[in-house]
């Protein structure tokens, strides 16, 4: 069950700069307001697809995937999203019940701010209504350019992909738990689980990763970049 914690100060928040750098201290009293911050432990959903879109959330701290249901019930993992990105906000202004589900990969922390007052915003100052329309335009092409990439490659060349994603882009270490599950890297990337399994088991055998139950080491980086680049 999410928790609700203690409001934070926008006025000193990390986040304030990404987007609300464009409002002055009165909007920023008003933002605090309007929002709300929640806890979600490792597995919960933030929201599901079909609800009700009510708030604007970002992700404050933890990491996060981006999936929906196909007709068969399986998951289609579109996107891991870590901190300072916004969640699920792509059908915002568009959409009255949100399209795709999120669910926490790691203990989260999201800010919700009322739907209502972000648009009252959007009509009072211009400068954050751009700022906010691209950086969600930007997570957008994000979202797109990593599907494109990745359906492009061979099953070794997918694998190698999400490695370095996890290596350059999430943790910023070669060394991390891996927070997803087998199952959910080939939801990601569009293969089966026993080629996913398979596909590691090669990089452990050739050196190139090291495996310590759900922590995984890259040991060559240049070698996981090539298979990346031409598998």
């Amino acid at each position: 069950m999410n928790e609700k914690k203690k409001p934070c100060s926008c006025a000193s928040c990390d986040f304030r700069e990404v987007v609300f750098s464009y409002l002055d201290e009165l909007s920023v009293e008003e933002l605090c307001d309007h929002k709300e911050e929640l806890f979600f432990r490792k597995g919960e959903i933030i929201n599901h697809e079909g609800e009700k879109i009510s708030n604007f959330k970002y992700l404050k701290s933890g990491l996060v995937k981006l999936y929906r249901r196909t007709p068969n019930g399986d998951e289609q993992v579109i996107t891991i999203t870590r901190p300072f990105e916004f969640v699920s906000n792509m059908s915002i202004f568009s959409e009255e019940r949100y399209q795709y589900s999120v669910s926490a990969l790691e203990d989260s922390v999201v800010c919700m701010v009322n739907l209502d007052f972000i648009k009252q915003l959007f009509l009072k100052n211009g400068g954050f209504a751009m700022g906010l329309l691209t950086k969600i335009s930007r997570i957008n092409d994000k979202i797109i350019s990593q599907t494109l990439d990745i359906r492009q490659k061979n099953l070794i060349g997918r694998v190698a992909y999400v490695l370095l994603y996890f290596t350059n882009d999430i943790y910023k270490s070669r060394v991390f738990d891996l927070p997803v599950s087998r199952k959910e890297i080939a939801d990601y990337i569009g293969m089966s689980t026993a080629n996913v399994i398979r596909t590691m088991s090669e990089f452990k055998k050739e050196g190139i990763i090291r495996v310590f139950g759900k922590t995984i080491e890259v040991v060559d980086m240049a070698k996981l970049e090539v298979i990346s680049k031409h598998g």
